[in-house]
């Protein structure tokens, strides 16, 4: 499996609660609605606590601003993912994510990637 990591910063004019009651209320059933036609097998949201220990986390690796959330999508392989996008019903359904993600997501100060897991350790 390929996975598409997604990590995500919010419009600066939402505030947290409507940051992600939209994007777990709304956008998550339009990714699962829209699954099937982008070959999709698991979309996963990872969305950022409320904590003041990322202040202390970060202080001591001189980190940048935390992500608002991370989303994973997975796929069976990079052909497939390149498959189902190249289909009508993939590009249909692209544009429609993309539309609705531009209500929610800071696309300037968010970033997206492809990656392959390596478990290290696993208990």
């Amino acid at each position: 499996m390929v996975k598409l990591v997604y990590c995500v910063r919010k419009r600066e004019d939402l505030g947290d609660e409507e940051f992600h009651d939209y994007w777990l209320n709304h956008h998550g059933p339009l990714v699962a609605r829209l699954a099937p036609g982008l070959g999709l097998k698991r979309y996963v949201q990872s969305h950022t606590m409320a904590l003041d220990l990322h202040e202390l986390i970060k202080a001591t690796r001189e980190l940048k601003e935390h992500y608002d959330g991370l989303a994973e999508l997975w796929w069976e392989s990079i052909e497939a993912f390149i498959d189902a996008y190249s289909s009508p019903e993939g590009m249909e359904a692209d544009a429609a994510l993309r539309e609705d993600e531009a209500k929610f997501i800071d696309f300037a100060d968010s970033c997206i990637f492809f990656s392959e897991e390596h478990t290290v350790y696993e208990a």
